[in-house]
């Protein structure tokens, strides 16, 4: 899964993506300091996984894991090509999901290419170019169908009705992903569109380090102008987080993080809401060798699961040895979960819960 940083120039997206992948991506005060995109891979940090390398003991302890792309500043007109849009925008295409950057502080040292700091401003300009490009991509798609429908072709025909009503609804400045249609009509004729307004969102409203542990006026009206849509909205000071990011020592960490009023890292705190929004949950395996978190999307069927791990997992799969996080958290060994009957045998149906920790049976 792969998770997308935009936003204007100079809003902080490369400075945010060095403290969640430990890249050293260039970060200047200029316009499109970024050209190419840069890839990293992020850890999700989860508690639950101590707990279980803590009574397993495991060599190894092994984390779950998203892509995360830092893609160059958009601008107005990147739908028709300015700063490079097209190219940009086909980097968004790629993504999963959207980490949308938004400069929520004052500094008279750090420029702004629309000269003053509006939080709300640059959220529309970001939209409509996303909007825009959609719109070409739905046009560009109806065309494509239109003699198809004319002569008769019933499936050519309901693909253009279908497109016809979410272009209308584009056109309305409404997002593709607010688009009231039929699951299989969706899969069938809108998801291979990729358009950029139907990826889910996180808003991250980059603040001065005073407002960390709080919020300021910028991050508040944002707030209070987006609230009918219900965004995720987290509030980070990019530039602490790096600062946070080169303290290795635990306890220093924790010291730090007690001075300004925070209970974790915000950039802990936007992976994890990032995790949610592409629909994921996370189940474990332990052993001696390992200790190790798998992402899947939830409603993932045991033997489709235990795939992630390895495709012979699931060709020959058996049957699946369970235990739910709260029994694990609870006993303190598996041989005392066994004793009470905690584990139970789950066939290849078994939808797999968040926590769950699997031992997979296969034979091949």
């Amino acid at each position: 899964m792969k998770v997308g940083i935009v936003g204007l120039p100079n809003v902080g997206k490369s400075t945010l993506f060095n403290c969640l992948s430990n890249s050293k991506a260039q970060s200047a005060n200029f316009p499109f300091c970024t050209i190419e995109p840069n890839y990293g891979m992020v850890q999700v940090r989860d508690d639950r996984l101590t707990l279980i390398a803590q009574k397993v003991n495991p060599k190894k302890i092994t984390p779950t894991t998203i892509e995360i792309v830092d893609i160059a500043g958009l601008v107005k007109g990147a739908s028709q090509g300015e700063g490079l849009g097209n190219q940009f925008l086909a980097n968004i295409r790629q993504t999963d999901a959207i980490i949308h950057v938004l400069r929520c502080f004052d500094d008279k040292n750090v420029t702004h290419v629309e000269n003053h700091v509006d939080p709300i401003r640059d959220d529309e300009i970001i939209q409509t170019e996303l909007l825009l490009k959609d719109l070409e991509t739905v046009e560009n798609r109806i065309s494509k169908v239109h003699i198809a429908a004319r002569v008769g072709n019933k499936e050519a025909v309901a693909q253009k009705q279908i497109l016809t009503k979410l272009k209308n609804h584009l056109e309305q400045s409404n997002k593709a992903i607010h688009f009231d249609i039929d699951p299989q009509d969706y899969e069938h004729y809108i998801k291979p569109l990729q358009l950029l307004t139907d990826k889910p969102h996180i808003y991250l409203c980059n603040v001065n380090e005073s407002d960390a542990s709080t919020t300021n006026d910028y991050v508040e009206k944002f707030r209070n102008i987006k609230k009918e849509f219900n965004p995720i909205i987290v509030v980070l000071a990019a530039s602490i987080e790096a600062e946070i990011n080169d303290i290795q020592n635990h306890e220093e960490r924790q010291f730090f993080l007690e001075e300004l009023s925070l209970k974790e890292p915000g950039a802990v705190t936007l992976v994890r809401k990032a995790h949610e929004l592409l629909g994921l949950i996370t189940f474990f395996t332990a052993g001696e060798q390992e200790v190790r978190a798998w992402s899947i999307k939830k409603e993932t069927k045991a033997s489709k699961a235990a795939g992630k791990i390895h495709s012979d997992f699931e060709k020959g799969f058996i049957k699946a040895e369970v235990v739910g996080y709260h029994d694990f958290e609870h006993y303190p060994s598996i041989q005392k979960i066994r004793e009470v009957g905690k584990l139970r045998i789950e066939g290849k149906q078994y939808t797999i819960q968040d926590g769950d920790i699997v031992y997979f049976r296969f034979q091949v």
